[in-house]
């Protein structure tokens, strides 16, 4: 029991070490390189990272997550299982590679931004190989391994950005930064998997692999949902009006992204919990929601506001006076947030509920209506019609969420509209603030937080539950 808990422990150890190096990393190298590429580069880069992800579902087909269930549970059928699969991945990563050549031809983009496309499904493809390997990893408890590869492949990308930006090979570099890294992390991870569990070795089965397919066409058709609707705008926005509006878009939603993974460490925290609450005691659950809806409102709603005032400041410091033209742009994405986090939470507690299929087909509703909403808008609007039609799908999904949340009796109750309404009123008040202060960005911040607080303190929002919850945390 004791080496059960003390794998469990390592395991997370690395994978939350591994993580917050990841996500440093990322942030700085996206920084460095848009300042380094400029708006149209960044704008193509963004587009083709976009146009790969929507294609990468081939690549996989879902059998990658059906595999590493079926081993975790039957360790005799896992060489079988990871030799056809390996084969079938290989053949998988091929015909993905070939999709998405075909796709550029037809979209009839120049060949510069072809040739950059290819370049980034090609480092895709590498990574799909080697990422296979990482199920082992994770059924036999090594971890460890599989967050050192993940490592190695980030901090690479990172210097290797760094050093490109001592040349003039442009998005070339950046492009074959990205190839050079997850080789040497390919290289990495085989070695690994080989010296601490043991090397797959290729098989072929064709109904085995049949079976497989079959098995994974519901993880596939989950992924498909979610990656058409984080991907397809930035690929439409390219095909209607260029790379330089697709580079403002990208830079404002990299932003957004970063305030994500602020979620994601959220809710990694937090599932977990849910699903114990919802076995244990449904009201527990509904009582986890409302809090969590509460206290993400609490920093997105004034932060949204605040944006408003200040959205030229953020790009400026981040990305430099070039991308000025984008401030506009993140003064409307920057509502997306609210939502998303929202959203976020309410899939938890569908999740929790065993209402995951649900999720699946609220994502596959909302990217079908945010295409339409970009076919319709960006044509008329540019980069804004893209970033209106991001906002309005994230409440379509706030929406049909609701509806389903009423279905198994989960709804926010009125304390939460009650407390929402108050932390809205907070935020204007704190806009008004801003508004008549007219503060630099460096004393807004501070004095801003702690005036918006007084508001929240004065409307009393906090509640005997939330100072409860508070000490909890505080060990109090």
């Amino acid at each position: 029991m004791a080496n059960r808990v003390r794998n469990i422990f390592e395991n997370m150890s690395w994978m939350m070490a591994s993580q917050i190096i990841t996500s440093v990393a990322a942030f700085v190298w996206t920084i460095i390189m848009a300042r380094y590429l400029g708006v149209s580069d960044f704008g193509i880069f963004g587009t083709a990272v976009s146009f790969y992800a929507i294609f990468a579902v081939i690549n996989d087909l879902g059998i990658s997550p059906y595999i590493l269930r079926s081993i975790s549970t039957d360790e005799e059928q896992e060489p079988k299982y990871l030799g056809v699969g390996l084969s079938l991945k290989i053949i998988l990563t091929i015909l993905y590679f070939l999709t998405v050549f075909i796709a550029l031809l037809i979209l009839g983009w120049d060949n510069y931004i072809v040739s950059i496309c290819l370049l980034f499904a090609l480092e895709d493809a590498i990574k799909a190989v080697y990422t296979f390997f990482y199920m082992p990893f994770q059924a036999h408890e090594k971890m460890k391994y599989q967050a050192i590869s993940n490592i190695i492949v980030n901090v690479l990308t990172f210097l290797f950005i760094v050093l490109v930006t001592f040349t003039d090979w442009a998005l070339w570099g950046v492009a074959f930064a990205y190839i050079a890294a997850n080789i040497i992390a390919g290289i990495y991870t085989v070695i690994a998997v080989k010296k601490h569990i043991f090397l797959p070795k290729l098989m072929f089965d064709i109904d085995f692999s049949k079976n497989l397919i079959i098995s994974g066409i519901p993880f596939a058709l989950s992924r498909l949902g979610y990656t058409i609707y984080y991907s397809i705008d930035m690929v439409m926005l390219t095909q209607f009006v260029g790379g330089y509006f697709t580079g403002l878009y990208n830079s404002s939603y990299k932003i957004i992204s970063v305030l994500a993974l602020f979620y994601s460490i959220y809710t990694a925290v937090v599932f977990p919990v849910m699903s114990k609450l919802f076995k244990d005691e449904k009201s527990l659950l509904n009582m986890g929601f409302n809090k969590s809806v509460k206290y993400l409102s609490l920093v997105t709603i004034p932060l949204s506001i605040a944006t408003l005032f200040y959205a030229g400041d953020v790009i400026s410091i981040i990305y430099g006076n070039q991308y000025s033209d984008s401030a506009n742009v993140l003064k409307i994405l920057i509502w997306t947030v609210c939502f998303l986090f929202i959203n976020g939470a309410s899939s938890l507690v569908l999740e929790a509920s065993h209402k995951e299929f649900s999720v699946t087909k609220i994502y596959a509703i909302a990217a079908l209506f945010n295409v339409s909403l970009n076919l319709i808008l960006i044509p008329k609007y540019n980069v804004f019609g893209a970033s209106i039609a991001t906002v309005l799908s994230e409440i379509l999904i706030l929406s049909l969420e609701l509806y389903v949340l009423s279905k198994i009796n989960q709804l926010p109750d009125k304390k939460l509209v009650l407390d929402i309404s108050k932390i809205v009123i907070s935020s204007i008040l704190l806009g008004i603030f801003l508004y008549f202060a007219n503060l630099n960005i460096w004393f807004a911040v501070p004095i801003g937080i702690m005036v918006y607080f007084v508001f929240i303190v004065l409307l009393r929002t906090f509640d005997e539950d939330d100072k409860f919850i508070f000490k909890q945390i505080l060990n109090k």
